[in-house]
């Protein structure tokens, strides 16, 4: 069965399945959405019941169908959004793979893709990104500050042990002689040949390859803060917070997820 037939299966099977579950409307919706030249309205209409189907009980309890119903929508809001407005159907696809199932996942991967691969303008002069790179250098210098660190430590909480350094160990070696003895070790240059090392503190980079992806992050010193919450953000506005002084508590970080699996191009710099 080719490609194409194979994935027309795969959506008419869902469709099915859905209507099964009495999802009329969402089916309605979805197939105008996806006949002829589409229909904008009726796929943002499929998206928002598939949106409340997730959310109408513990995640735990969400079916299976349901999800992927979520991702075919995103797809078609996506497709007809991707000619006028680059952003929402990244972040709609984006959104799929962050909340949809594994059905459709190789589509939404596919697409995500084709639309990044697509030149987008806007960019910074050069003497605003070599401002913004100095900024983010200087706040990875900050963040990697000890002297800020020990001022948070109790008073003579640290150990006055000297941990052992080594820069070639076998894994044999580490095992035998720290993992099982439980030991510590510092162990430096052994990932110096990663891409990662180098790309990683490139901001200009960080941004030409994930800056428009929608990342799910956390806000907050920790989940007992009464201004804790969770958002959706752009990777790039997620960089931006993590250099800015301007708002202490508006502490963010990046929630438990898959990242490398969203953004594959950032995994592949891990050797």
């Amino acid at each position: 069965m080719a490609g194409g037939e194979a994935e027309a299966e795969r959506v008419a099977a869902l469709l099915r399945e859905i209507t099964g579950e009495g999802g009329f409307a969402f089916v309605a919706s979805a197939e105008k959405a996806a006949a002829g030249a589409g229909d904008l309205r009726a796929a943002e209409a499929a998206r928002e019941m598939a949106w409340e189907q997730l959310h109408s009980g513990p995640w735990s309890e969400v079916g299976a169908a349901w999800r992927d119903a979520y991702a075919l929508a995103c797809l078609h809001v996506a497709r007809l959004r991707a000619g006028g407005d680059r952003a929402a159907a990244l972040k709609a696809l984006d959104m799929g793979l962050i909340m949809g199932g594994n059905l459709l996942r190789a589509d939404l991967e596919a697409a995500l893709a084709r639309i990044s691969a697509e030149p987008c303008g806007g960019e910074d002069g050069a003497v605003a990104v070599d401002e913004e790179d100095q900024r983010w250098r200087d706040g990875l210098d900050r963040n990697r500050d000890i002297a800020d660190a020990l001022k948070i430590l109790p008073v003579k909480s640290l150990s006055c042990k000297k941990v052992e350094r080594l820069s070639h160990i076998s894994l044999e070696e580490f095992i035998c002689n720290y993992f099982l003895r439980e030991s510590p070790v510092i162990i430096s240059g052994a990932i110096d040949h990663w891409p990662a090392r180098t790309k990683w503190k490139d901001i200009k980079y960080l941004k030409k390859i994930a800056g428009d992806r929608t990342v799910p992050v956390e806000v907050g010193k920790n989940y007992v803060c009464s201004f804790w919450k969770q958002e959706l953000i752009t990777f790039s506005q997620f960089l931006e917070r993590m250099w800015s002084t301007d708002c202490p508590s508006n502490l963010t970080y990046l929630a438990q997820h898959p990242l490398f699996e969203q953004v594959a191009n950032l995994s592949l710099l891990i050797l």
